[in-house]
């Protein structure tokens, strides 16, 4: 029976060099934690600010019977929901590639080579085209889409890229299209259904990565 483990081991050996070889492994679980606590407070902040409006709205200076002061509101409220939601981004990415990076170094593997570069691609160009689709409904007026639209985009970004990284990652990206179908008739509630899926998804994902790759036995 012992004879029979070296061989056993060395196939093992040899999957994981092929696994290592094809999939970019050194995804963090905290990655995923880091980038779902910056959605919600991305999106607490929103809410604030879209409260703020409405509370305005209500008040007896925004009835002065000014289309440039009704005009002016609204710009300022979609001005600054574009700057919330670009800097959650770039914090998001950020902390995220952080920790990725760590992992990357500990586990001795390359932040940046051919698996890599198609995951990237694999990952950006659903989500160039959905941003491209946003913005275009952005200038239609269909301020609903917005949020299903960020979901299933990004849900199929996560599902095409899924091949060339932790397998797991493809329920995440379920759980992104499902949200966003969901969303899609329901529109009023877009900014829930957003901080349900880039915040809760991704800090239970990560939670998830973590304890099955990360922790220590």
């Amino acid at each position: 029976m012992d004879s029979q483990h070296p061989p056993l081991e060395t196939l093992q050996d040899i999957k994981r060099m092929m696994e290592r070889s094809s999939r970019f492994i050194s995804l963090s679980g905290w990655s995923g934690i880091s980038a779902g606590i910056c959605a919600l407070v991305g999106a607490w902040a929103a809410q604030q600010r879209i409260s703020a409006y409405l509370q305005a709205k209500r008040s007896d200076n925004y009835y002065r019977g000014e289309t440039e002061v009704v005009s002016g509101n609204v710009a300022s409220l979609y001005n600054d929901l574009f700057l919330i939601a670009g800097i959650t981004f770039i914090t998001a990415f950020i902390s995220a590639f952080l920790f990725t990076w760590a992992r990357s170094r500990r586990n001795g593997t390359p932040l940046w080579d051919r698996t890599v570069q198609r995951l990237a691609w694999n990952t950006i160009l659903p989500m160039v085209i959905g941003g491209l689709v946003l913005i275009r409904a952005i200038e239609l007026h269909y301020f609903e889409l917005v949020a299903p639209g960020c979901l299933i985009f990004y849900g199929l970004a996560l599902v095409n890229a899924s091949k060339y990284t932790l397998g797991e990652i493809r329920y995440l990206g379920y759980g992104q299209l499902i949200l966003g179908i969901i969303n899609l008739w329901s529109g009023v509630y877009g900014l829930y259904f957003w901080a349900a899926g880039f915040g809760v998804l991704h800090i239970l994902y990560g939670a998830i990565m973590w304890w099955k790759y990360e922790r220590k036995r």
